[in-house]
């Protein structure tokens, strides 16, 4: 799983954890990394929801979380990204509309 505490990494500018077994769910508290320009968690065995409090990391550019099994719908909260270039959510089992 992710630990919630890499959410205190206050300074940290890309978190790349693609191609694991990491299993669980995406820690709420990743939404506090306020420098962070990359998100990867692409091909996993990520499972739950997408947290909203992803929608609070304004210098995003890249998000990518295909390849998992995550379920719900996208949160409304990432439209907010507004520096955001890249957004993968493909191959997962997610529902609900666009």
């Amino acid at each position: 799983s992710i630990p919630q505490e890499l959410g205190r990494l206050a300074s940290l500018k890309e978190l790349s954890l693609n191609n694991n077994q990491l299993s669980g769910s995406i820690p709420k508290e990743l939404g506090q990394l306020a420098s962070l320009k990359v998100l990867w968690l692409r091909n996993n065995q990520l499972s739950g929801s997408i947290p909203q409090e992803l929608g609070q990391l304004a210098s995003l550019k890249e998000l990518k979380l295909n390849d998992n099994q995550l379920s719900g719908s996208i949160p409304k909260e990432l439209g907010q990204l507004a520096s955001l270039k890249e957004l993968k959510l493909n191959d997962n089992q997610l529902s609900g509309s666009i």
